[in-house]
């Protein structure tokens, strides 16, 4: 981290600064399921994909971050989506503009103790208000470039880190299978005769 950092400053920009973030939630548009088309687009809410729909909202690299409805506080709910999708009002739709890797602030906002942010009692909201006043992280944020440079090499070795640790949950499935199926085999003794 230092190597890639080079020893340089570290500025706290808020997500509502405009010459680092869009907040592109003037797009978003819910939609009941009884009235939802069918079709091959992401629907998103909360938590996850609700749906697959017709038509969108939304085109290009996004962080979505949820207003209300996380199914969990301290595990709040963020999703990436890339290409079209449909947002409801139920996800804050954020990206970073030229100067800010999307995917980078995907995995800090993921990290990110929302709890201090949320209003409200029994479901807790996250208001624009709110949201925008949350910090985010920018190594070199008067050098553009350089700051870039570092963003997306943090944001790639999270993604291999991520890939890793699914290869490796898949390998353990695996294991584990074939752990029981010779646990099967081996423990199977035949029964004495005379015995039910």
């Amino acid at each position: 981290m230092e190597r890639l950092l080079k020893r340089s400053e570290v500025d706290w920009i808020p997500l509502g600064d405009e010459q680092f973030f869009e907040v592109a939630n003037r797009h978003r548009r819910p939609v009941k399921a009884s009235l939802r088309v069918a079709g091959d687009t992401p629907y998103y809410g909360a938590n996850n994909i609700q749906d697959f729909v017709q038509g969108h909202t939304h085109d290009g690299e996004y962080v979505l971050i949820a207003e209300d409805g996380s199914a969990s506080l301290e595990n709040y709910s963020i999703q990436y989506a890339l290409g079209k999708f449909w947002a409801n009002n139920h996800v804050h739709v954020i990206r970073g503009k030229d100067n800010v890797n999307t995917r980078y602030l995907y995995h800090y906002l993921s990290v990110f103790n929302f709890i201090p942010f949320l209003t409200g009692g029994g479901r807790a909201k996250l208001t624009k208000g709110r949201m925008i006043e949350i910090p985010v992280p920018i190594p070199c944020s008067k050098e553009p470039d350089t700051s870039l440079e570092i963003q997306s090499e943090i944001a790639r070795l999270l993604d291999t880190f991520i890939d890793l640790s699914a290869g490796l949950s898949e390998e353990l499935k695996s294991r584990e299978k074939q752990y029981h199926h010779y646990r099967g085999i081996l423990l199977n003794f035949p029964k004495p005769e005379g015995t039910a």
